[in-house]
């Protein structure tokens, strides 16, 4: 049996990028198994990938060396006896690791010197890869190849018996069509559309008959509340109250799903359902939502995209401009299920 590791990125939205990848080692080596070493935050979504035999816990924090650590984990997994690491970070810290196991093949792109680390170290064209599953899907190929193409986009299933527990858990019942809100961003408040926003919007879909759901982890709690305020508390602030399953299985049950760019966006799309995803400081062409259901709406400003946390220039002119009536008349194109509506 071939036997890989998967070091995963850190952002749930990226690792859900990961798995057209994982599903190519697996078209690739048909009797491979794959584990993956990843923070804990993104075990919910990668226990729920079929493609990953493990998920092993990677225990260091964000930015932490911790070199001691780092070599003691990588002398237990070489019991494992892994054939080949993939680390998709672009880290010297993410590759050590798979250094100190002994992995005979470890593949990765060239970044903060990693020569020696790595010794499948493959070079990054960024005009001919551009978008991040792109770049990680070349990692499932040999050194040189080409990723197949049309590149499948990332799938995920959600189970009647997961999606009733998770109703269950928080009181919730599907009477209505549901919008789910994902208000929040980790990467920060430039790529968050303002909470006045959302509220006129929540308003919206509330007086046309929906439920409005606002997911997010305990960090969105405070935003999620200022929306839910603005709108006489006729929304369900369930930010902080789920885990990350919990999360996949709220999304399941949407019949659109509004959202900045951030991870839940990704869950959302791989779950091909309806969406408007906004954009403001950072780009579609780079991380888009993989999915034919999702619409992306922007606004075409020069200081767009800067892929900055906080807006540099103090206008924030790529969410303001972004207004409650051009989203609204964008969600009214979108085709959404009659049975649903």
């Amino acid at each position: 049996m071939y036997k890989i590791l998967v070091v995963a990125p850190s952002w749930v939205g990226d690792a859900m990028l990961m798995q057209p990848m994982l599903a190519r080692l697996k078209q690739r080596h048909s009797d491979c198994q794959i584990d993956v070493l990843a923070p804990p935050w993104t075990a919910g979504l990668l226990h729920s990938l079929p493609e990953i035999d493990n998920v092993i816990t990677n225990p260091f924090p964000h930015g932490a060396l911790q070199l001691r650590l780092r070599y003691q984990l990588g002398r237990r997994l070489r019991a494992a006896q892994y054939d080949q690491a993939i680390v998709l970070p672009n880290s010297l810290k993410s590759a050590l690791v798979t250094f100190f196991a002994r992995i005979p093949l470890r593949t990765g792109f060239i970044g903060e010197s990693r020569y020696g680390l790595l010794n499948d170290a493959r070079k990054l064209d960024k005009t001919v890869l551009p978008l991040m599953v792109e770049r990680f899907a070349y990692l499932a190929e040999q050194k040189n190849g080409a990723i197949p193409r049309p590149l499948r986009d990332p799938k995920l299933h959600i189970s009647e018996t997961q999606r009733a527990a998770t109703l269950n858990k928080l009181a919730l019942q599907l009477t209505r069509p549901v919008a789910v809100f994902c208000p929040g961003a980790e990467y920060g408040p430039a790529k968050r559309w303002p909470e006045s926003y959302y509220a006129q919007l929540a308003a919206r879909f509330i007086k046309q008959g929906y439920a409005v759901w606002l997911i997010g982890s305990g960090k969105d709690q405070l935003v999620a509340e200022q929306i839910n305020q603005l709108c006489d508390g006729a929304c369900v602030n369930l930010c902080g109250r789920t885990d990350l399953a919990d999360a996949l299985a709220l999304l399941s049950c949407a019949t659109v799903v509004v959202s900045n760019d951030s991870g839940l966006m990704h869950l959302a799309a791989a779950q091909d359902k309806p969406m408007l995803a906004l954009f403001g400081s950072s780009s579609p062409q780079f991380t888009p939502p993989l999915s034919t259901q999702a619409r992306v709406i922007r606004i075409e400003i020069a200081c767009s995209p800067c892929f900055k946390r906080v807006c540099p220039l103090g206008h924030f002119n790529c969410m303001m401009q972004l207004t409650p009536d051009l989203v609204w008349n964008q969600f009214e194109q979108l085709a959404i299920p009659s049975e649903r509506q």
